[in-house]
């Protein structure tokens, strides 16, 4: 009998839905991670056995202590929530772009994790994964990268967030190493979400992304920890 559970935040829709998805078609309970109670609702219809809606607003700490205190067990806990407010670089963003995103990117992972320890320590088999993004990657920003392109620092907010949550990755993955954890963060690649819209031209399908989620979240016990992965598992320089 597989009493497996799982959470996604920001799992209503995009890539987060499809993740959640794929988990509950494996059999696990999945909390889909929502901060509208009613989208989430529509998404838990929408992916059917197994799903379970949990109102969790990953930057409102009573919120997210009050999802905390109805979840007793987690196996998977998947942190997606995201946002990205505008592509300029850091020479043309605001303070408060950089505060806003890094308070879901970044703050709002932390705040989430720490909540749900307790509840992921009570799995034999623990798994964090961090929704990552390869515009993070310092190595392919650098002159170091033959691809690099001068006057390529857009997206500055959501890009250093991302590279800072790779950087918890990897203290989560040594901090939780001894107690089973297994900590990575997914490089879902470009795909046609409210994030990027455009991507759907370049055939940016978000289900596709969601299986490297998946694969990350079930890894066996002499799997990877503390790695940054591709979708299709490639390894992705930091």
């Amino acid at each position: 009998m597989n009493d497996r559970t799982a959470l996604v935040t920001g799992a209503n829709k995009g890539i987060g839905k499809h993740i959640a998805r794929l988990l509950a078609a494996e059999g696990l309970t999945v909390y889909v991670g929502a901060r509208d109670a009613g989208r989430g609702q529509r998404a838990v219809e929408e992916i059917g056995a197994g799903a379970r809606p949990l109102v969790l607003d990953v930057t409102d700490p009573d919120g997210i202590a009050k999802a905390a205190a109805q979840v007793d067990r987690l196996d998977v806990l998947v942190n997606n929530a995201g946002i990205s407010l505008s592509l300029a670089p850091p020479t043309e963003t605001g303070v408060e772009e950089f505060r806003r995103t890094y308070e879901t990117n970044v703050f709002g992972v932390v705040a989430v994790t720490n909540a749900f320890l307790p509840a992921l320590r009570r799995s034999p088999h623990p798994r964090i994964v961090n929704v990552s993004s390869g515009t993070a990657s310092l190595a392919w920003s650098t002159h170091s990268n033959p691809q690099f392109t001068p006057g390529s620092g857009g997206a500055a907010a959501y890009r250093s967030s991302k590279a800072a949550l790779n950087a918890l990755t990897v203290l989560y993955a040594q901090t939780l190493a001894e107690e089973g954890f297994k900590v990575n963060a997914l490089a879902p690649g470009l795909r046609a979400t409210d994030l990027t819209p455009g991507a759907a031209a370049a055939g940016g399908d978000p289900a596709e992304a969601a299986q490297g989620a998946l694969r990350l979240a079930l890894l066996p016990d002499d799997g990877p920890t503390g790695g940054f992965f591709s979708w299709d598992a490639t390894p992705v320089p930091w």
